[in-house]
């Protein structure tokens, strides 16, 4: 039997789901060209509000909102 996704909580350690934020509302409202680093990860989770996660990039870019349920955790070494 598959293990059921860690939840994503404050602190998580995360990366977007490729497939999930395609053609999504937050994909329209951005540049036609989603920037690799939010596939690669890994970004912090720093709040959690309502079905929205912001999160923060350990690169010069700013923080943003998505969905959390378009996020996946990020598997520690």
């Amino acid at each position: 039997m598959a293990e059921a996704p860690a939840a994503i909580k404050k602190g998580s350690l995360v990366k977007v789901n490729r497939s999930a934020y395609c053609g999504s509302l937050e994909a329209k409202a951005s540049d036609s060209t989603a920037p690799d680093y939010l596939f690669e990860g890994p970004a912090e989770v720093l709040m959690l509000q309502g079905d929205y996660a912001q999160l923060r990039f350990r690169l010069p870019v700013p923080d943003v909102w998505l969905r959390a349920d378009q996020l996946e955790n990020v598997e520690q070494p």
